[in-house]
């Protein structure tokens, strides 16, 4: 991976750039102050300078940057589009560029994890990898009893890079409040980390994977590929085939493409409830539509743990929602951290902002698409002090959450899918319905 800034001093240098850049915009905002520049007009040009500045270097980055880079993109709202599209266009890129590992490397990574007689664990071994991501990359073989298992390895040093990254990131604070004056960029820097040491423990994805496989074994709905054998850099599963989420994207007819989104949000919703556990990065490169109907899932690396399905308070604030009470819904994200008590919010701005996550859930039947998001965006898409996604926090226990959700939302409106996904609220989140007539008939919600 020579090509990518890996080595600790660059990457050092190119994160230092960061604040020495926000010290020089900063002076330079002072003299035209001075100038006779109002306050607000060049308040505007400091964030928009530092905005373009941050997500350039991010986006040059692979590792730990680039994790918060990803994660930060929940605010691209908040950001105009010449800004971010340049950045998620170099993001692309980075993992589509992603180089496999020599040969040579891969069979060390094995012999180290699964000992030097690692061959024997399997009647055959493709060297070639199917598949390549930001920290590993997978290759097919055939296990020794005949199963076809797919065979997840991580790049050496990645863990190290990735830890790095965070650690200068955390330094930035000031920065980012530049950007979003109403985030603790702390405690969020602080969660993410946690949740990167977890993606990079092999052991603790298989454990995962494994809850999910047991409980969605013989289901009519999911199929998640087993566990087969686990290390801390090596992951064996069950391999599974089916036609990637991405090419139903494209490819798929109307009623494949609206019986894979409902599918897909059934699987996010009812997983917290049926597991205790949320799987965190649902893109589509991880969901496959089976031959049968079924919507298969991969890589369980990026979990959030919910022990008790999602927080009431979720479901309670979105019906409230539902019910046009604003004041009651700014005291509930108040109470529950996603509003500082220093931030003054203007509630319209704030339903503008909720309505993508919450407006599919007011009617019986939805339909996403890009342009309903585009016009939803619209209102909230500027620089201004008073931008209403500049003014939010994202509490530590939510940031996984949103990123689901937030993401979540893309896939199905690249996906244009039209279904009942009320239904599956009231089913799977608690405090959304507490009337037991609202309730779907039925142990488990057909697709017709």
């Amino acid at each position: 991976m020579s090509d990518l800034p890996r080595r600790a001093v660059t990457r050092s240098a190119k994160l230092a750039t960061l604040p020495l850049g926000f010290a020089g915009r900063t002076a330079i905002g002072l003299g035209k102050r001075l100038g006779g520049k109002s306050a607000e007009i060049v308040a505007q040009e400091v964030q928009q300078r530092t905005a373009d500045q941050v997500f350039k270097v991010l986006g040059e980055l692979k590792g730990g940057a680039m994790k918060l880079g990803q994660a930060l993109s929940i605010f691209e709202a908040a950001l105009p589009p010449e800004i971010v599209g340049p950045y998620r266009a170099t993001l692309t890129k980075l993992q589509d560029a992603a180089p496999p590992l020599p040969v040579a490397t891969v069979h060390k990574v094995l012999a180290e994890q699964l000992g030097d007689d690692w061959r024997e664990n399997f009647r055959s071994f493709d060297d070639q990898p199917t598949a390549a991501a930001s920290i590993g990359q997978v290759h097919k073989a055939v296990w020794h009893d005949g199963r076809e298992v797919a065979v997840k390895i991580q790049y050496p040093g990645a863990g190290k890079a990735l830890l790095g990254d965070f650690t200068q990131l955390a330094r930035l604070g000031k920065l980012f409040g530049v950007l979003l004056p109403g985030l603790d960029m702390k405690s969020v820097l602080s969660e993410l980390r946690e949740r990167i040491e977890e993606e990079l423990d092999y052991l603790r994805e298989a454990h995962a994977q494994h809850a999910f496989a047991g409980e969605f074994h013989g289901d009519p709905d999911f199929l998640v590929p087993d566990v087969v054998a686990a290390n801390e850099m090596v992951l064996v599963t069950e391999w599974m085939d089916g036609v990637p989420l991405s090419r139903i994207i494209t490819e798929g007819t109307k009623e494949e493409r609206d019986r894979a989104g409902l599918l897909f949000v059934r699987f996010l919703f009812c997983s917290p409830a049926r597991v205790g556990l949320l799987h965190a990065d649902p893109h589509p490169g991880n969901f496959r539509m089976l031959p049968d109907g079924r919507l298969g899932v991969l890589d369980f690396g990026a979990v959030n743990r919910l022990p008790d399905g999602y927080p009431r308070v979720f479901g309670q604030l979105m019906r409230i929602f539902n019910h046009g009470d604003m004041e009651s819904v700014v005291t509930g994200l108040r109470q529950e951290g996603f509003i500082r008590p220093e931030i003054e919010i203007d509630p319209d701005a704030l339903r503008a902002f909720l309505a993508p996550y919450v407006e599919p859930t007011a009617v019986e039947e939805f339909t996403f698409s890009r342009e309903w998001l585009q016009t939803q965006a619209a209102s909230v898409a500027d620089l201004r002090p008073g931008n209403v996604v500049r003014q939010l926090n994202l509490p530590a226990s939510y940031v996984l959450i949103h990123r689901v959700h937030a993401a979540g939302v893309g896939v199905l409106c690249q996906l244009n899918t039209t279904a009942r996904f009320r239904d599956e609220v009231i089913r799977w989140v608690p405090g959304f319905s507490d009337d037991p007539d609202d309730q779907p008939d039925g142990k488990a919600l057909a697709i017709s």
